[in-house]
């Protein structure tokens, strides 16, 4: 079975906090702000506290700080 079938497949509501987060309506998963992918609640590791966001991995994370305008952009 997928972990995303049965009753818990929906997406949770979550509150971000610093090294933490708060479960407001209980699911399987949440969908990172940044790919559209979605996240189990248990591997759950990147967000950000300012924007309430969650991200698959640190990449991601960084690409939205990025694009927050918080650190400047990479060059190539």
């Amino acid at each position: 079975m997928n972990r995303f079938d049965g009753n818990s497949s929906r997406e949770a509501k979550i509150r971000y906090l610093d090294g933490d987060f708060q479960i407001v309506l209980a699911g399987s998963y949440v969908t990172c702000a940044m790919t559209g992918k979605p996240i189990p609640v248990d591997e759950l590791r990147y967000w950000s506290v300012a924007r309430q966001e969650p991200y698959t991995d640190a990449a991601a994370s960084l690409d939205a700080e990025r694009r927050a305008g918080a650190l400047p952009s990479q060059e190539h």
